[in-house]
């Protein structure tokens, strides 16, 4: 019988293919200069996530009917009807904001939309309760860790940083060889780089991150459903065989064997 401590004990630090890190970019508010950053994003590979008010109009704001046509290879987020502090507003408004906003994105999109960032960053804990009855996934605050790890609550998922705090932290980020699973979370708003007129910025961020073989470039939403499916893996007491009753393919590592467990099948090792 083997002791614990000669267990080949499986890890959940292993990204989709294999890769050990992850980067994500999160954009607010649905600006025209979102467009500009898209071209970016697509120029060097990133997935987006563009959390929306969809009650809000002006020159600035990207026309309804257009939602789905420029984000059609980004993800489509909650961002409130009317931009509302949250945490200032009782619970049936809170709940109006939130899902009339995911109603109005889905008929764009023709997709499901269960991400969410917060208005101006008012969250708390008793809002969380109100998000998951209106079917909300995850949420962004805008509490940067300067670091590289998974949210302890995806319902207040705290970004590492700010673009404008990014080029100090890629460095750093591609450096760490040694630490697995590593995530670089980054947010900001896209009519930023039009004021302060730093469009290089986040040219340089991109860059430098992109088109890398050992990163997964991943919106929000895929990230929430690959660390969900990890999780719920089915792992027998001697780490020898493990179920994914999920669709999703995942990668676990055992030692420093990295294994793919494909959605809905056994593997022994």
């Amino acid at each position: 019988q083997e002791k614990l401590g000669e267990l080949n004990m499986i890890k959940f630090d292993i990204w989709k293919d294999g890769k050990n890190k992850c980067v994500t970019m999160s954009y607010d508010d649905g600006v025209i200069y979102d467009k500009k950053l898209i071209e970016i994003f697509d120029k060097y590979g990133f997935k987006g996530t563009f959390h929306i008010n969809s009650g809000l109009a002006g020159e600035t704001k990207i026309p309804m009917p257009e939602i789905s046509g420029v984000y059609k290879n980004h993800e489509v987020a909650v961002h409130g009807v009317k931009h509302e502090s949250l945490t200032k507003l009782p619970p049936q408004n809170v709940i109006w904001d939130i899902f009339e906003d995911r109603k109005a994105l889905e008929a764009l999109t023709r997709k499901p939309v269960m991400g969410m960032s917060y208005a101006n960053g008012y969250a708390s804990e008793e809002i969380c309760s109100y998000l998951k009855a209106c079917g909300i996934l995850y949420s962004r605050t805008v509490k940067s860790t300067k670091r590289f790890d998974l949210p302890e609550n995806f319902l207040l998922w705290h970004p590492t940083c700010h673009h404008s705090e990014a080029p100090e932290l890629c460095d750093t980020f591609l450096a760490n060889t040694y630490n697995r699973g590593m995530l670089f979370y980054i947010w900001g708003h896209s009519y930023e780089f039009n004021l302060d007129n730093n469009w290089e910025l986040i040219e340089g961020v991109c860059a430098k991150l992109g088109g890398r073989d050992d990163i997964w470039y991943a919106s929000n939403i895929e990230i929430y459903d690959y660390v969900t499916a990890q999780r719920s893996l089915r792992i027998s007491a001697d780490n020898k065989i493990v179920t994914n009753p999920s669709a999703l393919d995942v990668w676990v590592r055992q030692d420093e064997d990295i294994v793919k467990i494909p959605g809905g099948e056994t593997v022994c090792f």
